[in-house]
């Protein structure tokens, strides 16, 4: 099993723009039927060093990861819509 985590950091940290990208996010949920499990967040302290979003996913393989990132629902709505908000992001893919 492979987690894939993303943190952004969004150029508007509105309560509503971080809830839509949580959302955006989540949909990936009830669009990409082979991830296994899926996590999102949204930041409340807001310290200088934090990011507002977190992504968690967890995937078969790294085959399965591969598959992930170029899947037409990923890149089209979800990375197109966090581009557009977020300012940076950093992201951590790993064995469980």
């Amino acid at each position: 099993m492979i987690k894939h985590v993303v943190c952004f950091k969004l150029k508007d940290v509105s309560a509503e723009n971080c809830k839509k990208a949580a959302e955006v996010l989540l949909s990936m949920k009830d669009n990409i039927d082979y991830i296994k499990e899926i996590e999102v967040g949204t930041d409340f302290l807001h310290s200088p060093r934090s990011f507002d979003v977190y992504l968690s996913v967890v995937l078969e393989n790294e085959e399965m990861l591969d598959v992930y990132q170029n899947d037409a629902y990923h890149c089209d709505v979800v990375k197109a819509h966090m581009h557009a908000v977020a300012e940076k992001s950093v992201c951590i893919d790993f064995n469980l």
